[in-house]
This record gives structure tokens, sequence and C-alpha cells, in this order.
């Protein structure tokens, strides 16, 4: 009997390495597939500006890292660009949103449309069964149905993530981790000398195009203007800004404005960002009023394995590593939710995504469009 044929995404990381080995054990017919989203100069083409200065070329390290991976596991290795795909269906849409004042979360839309969709494609174009990630996730089938699961190792929890995938996309998928923490992760490439990989640091920033200096990154494409600060409550100028675009709603560091005289200076916070006067609204104090809101609505609804009950008490992630809060749900019309609060939650910012859950299931989720406190729009 023929095995089952898997396409594993090899990122040139630890986790997805040892995912490969798992699922080699579990007696898959595994091999990796390493994919190229980012080229500075294809970018630049599209967006029709040769002048950007953007040399970082990370990718090929994690490749060769990759490729070091499939020899030791003995497993063929693919090699696919999806910089265009990246580009229409991902880069876009974070720009257009940055332009807006918003703050997207670029890595929730790779997935959607490059990892469980241009990747998933490739994949069975090529005669596999199903895809694999290194995500740390967990599927279950229950009467026909998968569902997305909270991993063992609740701290790695990436649900969130994948928030925007269909019910087709889930059941095309592995998640080889979903069993075991990151420790156990560490022990086993460490065993099977994964010298590549296994004492390589966690990759952070944005998906596929890695660390950066996020300000000089993004000036790149959106290029910075200066512009005022002022206190929300005094309406009083209190510094200058380095691009209103390159702030988010709740941010403290990085606003070079402590040690004011005559405020209380009990820390700084973004409140508000008019994006046509360039002025960057700040607050004094963590537990200031302006912070807080009580409910918003939820935009571009995405459920992957039930519909929604009419005013359903769940539980809610409004950015990642923040812990699950209570709220209410309520359907405005079928691409809108009203999302209630159990209390004032703080720094509540359009532009990301609120992520449903119930218990342990991630039910899906959708972008905070419009956030609300005691019947006052707070604006972006």
């Amino acid at each position: 009997m023929a095995k089952i044929k898997v396409l594993m995404g090899l990122s040139g990381g630890v986790d997805s390495a040892v995912g490969a080995y798992l699922l080699l054990k579990q007696g898959y017919d595994v091999s990796g597939c390493f994919m190229r989203n980012w080229d500075a100069l294809a970018n630049n083409d599209y967006l029709g500006n040769p002048t950007i200065n953007d040399n970082q070329c990370p990718q090929e390290k994690d490749y060769d890292d990759a490729k070091k991976v499939a020899d030791i596991l003995k497993i063929k290795l693919y090699r696919i660009d999806f910089v265009k795909e990246y580009w229409d269906y991902v880069f876009t849409y974070f720009l257009d949103e940055y332009k807006k004042g918003r703050t997207p979360n670029p890595d929730i839309f790779c997935n959607k449309y490059i990892k469980f969709d241009a990747f998933l494609k490739f994949a069975k174009d090529n005669g596999f069964d199903y895809i694999a990630m290194g995500h740390y996730a967990k599927k279950i089938e229950k009467d026909g149905i998968s569902y997305l699961l909270k991993p063992f190792d609740k701290n790695k929890d990436q649900t969130y993530f994948l928030s925007q995938i269909s019910q087709e996309q889930l059941k095309s998928c592995l998640f080889p981790l979903q069993d075991i923490d990151k420790n156990e992760v560490r022990q086993i490439a460490h065993e099977l000398n994964l010298f590549s990989v296994m004492d390589k640091k966690d990759s952070t920033g944005i998906c596929f195009i890695g660390e950066r200096n996020f300000k000089q990154f993004l000036n790149n494409y959106l290029p910075a203007k200066k512009g005022d600060i002022i206190d929300i409550d005094t309406k009083e100028i209190i510094g200058h800004h380095d691009g209103v675009l390159y702030y988010t709603i709740g941010q403290h560091k990085g606003l070079g404005i402590g040690g004011l005289k005559g405020h209380d200076n009990n820390g700084w916070f973004v409140i508000k960002k008019d994006v046509k006067n360039n002025i960057l609204y700040v607050a004094s104090g963590e537990n200031n009023e302006h912070l807080f809101s009580d409910y918003c609505y939820v935009r571009g609804i995405n459920l992957i394995s039930r519909d929604i009950k009419e005013k359903e008490k769940l539980h809610a992630k409004f950015r990642y590593r923040q812990k699950d809060l209570p709220v209410i749900v309520s359907y405005i019309d079928k691409e809108t939710l009203l999302v209630v609060f159990d209390k004032p939650y703080k720094a509540i910012t359009p532009g990301q995504a609120c992520v449903l859950y119930d218990g342990d299931v991630c039910l899906g989720g959708g972008i905070i469009d419009e956030v609300y406190s005691k019947k006052r729009r707070i604006d972006i």
C-alpha cells in the first residue's frame, strides 16, 4: 500500500525540521519545500521605485539550513518562489493598511494566501496528499469536520495567525508539533544532530521579511513625514514624531517625550492617529481612560469549523501573546460582528485581528474595523 505523501514547509528553522522528522517517524512519505517569498529587487520593480535600499538576504541562509536538514533526513527538497503572490496578496495589503493609519498583521494573510493557498496548490499539483507546517497548532477531526485547536505547548500557540484559513485548507494540513513543546523540539533536533537549526533562534519580525529596523524598512515604501505629538487632554504640542503611520495604538516605547516639565510623566501612550493632518495624539498614564474601549466592529469574518450563535459568549484574542478575553458576539450582517467586551479593554486597535475561541477551539476571526468607548468612536 502506497504511503501518504506529505509536503513539509521547510523554513530553515528548527520547528519545521523536527516536524519533518516526526512525520517520517509516523510513516508518511515526506518531502520538504522551501518557500521564497521576498525579493527586494523584484519588489522594487513592482513599486516602480528602483532607489529603495534593501540589501538584506536572510532567506538564502535559511535555504542553506533547510537543505542541510533535508540531506540529514534524506528527503527531497523543493524550492519554490511566491514573490509575486506575496506582493499581490500580502504586502500590498500591508502597505494599504499602513497608509490608512491602521496596524495590520501580515502573518495572518501570509498563512491564508501563501502557506495554505499557493503552497497547497503547488503540493496538490505535484501529487501530494497533504501539506504540513511547523506551526504550534492542533487539528482534530469530528463528524467529518476539521477543528483548529490550541496545541499542547500553549506558550507557543500560533492559532491566532491561522484564524483566516478555510475548512478545506485545514483539512489538507498536518501539524506534527501539536502534541509536544518547544523544549522537546530542541532536544529532538540535538539527538538528530540537525546542526544547522538545533540552536538557531526563533524567527521574529514580519513573515518572510525577517528582523529589521521597522521604521527604516517601512520608510522605503511609505516615506516619513515628521509631525506634532499632541497631548489629547490638554491639546498641547509636547513633541514631534517621525511619521504618524509608524506608530500603533497603545504604543509606549520610542515616543521620545519623557521627562516633560509641568507634566506628571506617568508614561505616554499613543491614543489616536490623525493621518490626514499628520498628528499623533498621546495621553499620560497606562490606565488613562482614552486607552480603553467597550466594544468593536469586526469585519472580513472567516469561520473555520462552525457558525457563531447570536449573543454567544466566547473569548477573543486581540493581539498575539495577549490572554484570551471574555466577549459577547453578535452579527450585524454576514460580514460584520459586534464584539462587546466583558469590561473595558486596553489598546484595541483597528487593523489588528480579533480571533475568537470557544475553549481551546479557534473558531476564526476578522479584522478590527471600528472601536468605541462609551458610545464614542475611537478613531485611528
